[in-house]
């Protein structure tokens, strides 16, 4: 049971550390916002905005772009997009102005930090005892449909349709081995602390409403990984215990072993993301298996520090806010919220955005506390 697992928590500490999981992923996932577009924002490109804006190395919020580097709001600039409409070579995202580093007051809504939400909603009104089903009713009540996106989209599409899990992972859905699974089951590690089997569990019955593969494969890692960053000594244990939980001969699993391989064997970070690239250069931006490499290298080579390794998670490219927040869900449960430097969390104002239905508005403290109060439920898992 979780409780044994965490005997070695005081309540203070879990406290801290569940806290922590929730600003360290708000943060990673603020921080990644503005380039996340990985067809665009490459690893290059986006050194290039940080010497540009005297960023490097990164311990903060991205700058906002420097005269003739962006769009603001209702102006042009032939910087930031060519007269013929062609991407810039900074195009940052348009909620920039709203999550770079000075303009911060809040939150901005992302559907990161949504699922994140909408899975502690799940919890709270089923337990964990909840079906799929459940969760797809959940969506339907609390999700905007136009604030989904590829294979939760497709799912979206398919419960409207009538169809029930697992047709709704699999009908009409290109996209079931991407990243969205993985992005919703950090909750799931928050309220299994030292569990990661649990965590893993329950992910696995979210994510096959609208994955399947290593798409579910994703969701069950992620889990894990938070679960046992509650008691684990390092980032590395950690990931050895999300290892643990799903098939050791999947292409996820090989994927995060030869990213370790390439860290254990003193090879630069850059390097390692270069070897990774070629070997996964073929997936989309989107899929579960590159963000897990740049995820796993930025956990390794950021070495329990929380600023490094957003940092590094997000350099990686890719899907930036999704990695950077899974990124500081790990990073904030290992070090604790009280650890996070206060650049990170501050400009937060404990304070989130979000679509779901109820729930835009919410504090970060308040979101914290109601998941500590699950751990107290006896409802099984």
């Amino acid at each position: 049971m979780t409780a044994q697992r965490t005997a070695g928590l005081d309540s203070r500490s879990l406290d801290d550390r569940v806290l922590g999981g929730w600003l360290g992923r708000i943060a990673g996932n603020m921080l990644g916002k503005p380039v996340e577009r990985g067809d665009h924002w490459t690893r290059e490109r986006i050194d290039r905005y940080l010497r540009r804006t005297d960023a490097l190395p990164l311990t903060d919020y991205l700058p906002p772009p420097p005269a003739g580097t962006a769009t603001a709001p209702g102006g042009s600039d032939t910087a930031a997009s060519g007269s013929d409409g062609t991407p810039g070579e900074f195009e940052l995202r348009p909620e920039w102005p709203q999550c770079t580093r000075g303009n911060i007051r809040g939150s901005v809504r992302d559907d990161d930090i949504d699922y994140t939400i909408l899975g502690l909603h799940l919890l709270e009104t089923h337990g964990f005892g909840f079906t799929t089903e459940q969760v797809g009713e959940l969506w339907l009540l609390r999700l905007p449909y136009l604030q989904t996106f590829t294979a939760e989209r497709a799912a979206y599409r398919n419960l409207v349709n009538g169809l029930r899990p697992p047709a709704t992972a699999t009908v009409d859905n290109p996209c079931q081995e991407w990243i969205g699974a993985l992005i919703r089951a950090d909750i799931h590690g928050f309220v299994s602390p030292g569990d990661p089997r649990r965590a893993a569990a329950l992910a696995r019955r979210d994510a096959v409403l609208s994955h399947t593969g290593n798409g579910v494969y994703g969701a069950m890692w992620a889990a894990a990984l938070v679960a046992a960053a509650f008691t684990a000594a390092t980032p590395r244990a950690a990931l050895e215990a999300g290892l643990a939980q799903i098939p050791p001969g999947c292409r996820l699993a090989r994927t995060v072993r030869h990213t370790a391989a390439l860290y254990d064997a003193g090879t630069k970070w850059e390097d390692t993301l270069d070897e990774l690239d070629r070997e996964l250069g073929g997936l989309h931006w989107i899929h579960t298996l590159p963000n897990a490499a740049v995820l796993t290298a930025g956990l390794l080579y950021g070495e329990g520090d929380f600023s490094t390794t957003i940092a590094l998670t997000v350099r990686g490219g890719l899907d930036t806010d999704s990695a950077g927040a899974t990124a500081g869900s790990v990073a904030g449960v290992l070090c604790g919220a009280s650890a996070i430097p206060a650049q990170w969390t501050d400009p937060l104002e404990d304070r989130v955005r979000s679509a779901v239905f109820g729930f835009d508005g919410v504090r970060v403290s308040e979101l914290a506390q109601r998941t500590v109060r699950l751990l107290g439920r006896n409802t099984g898992g």
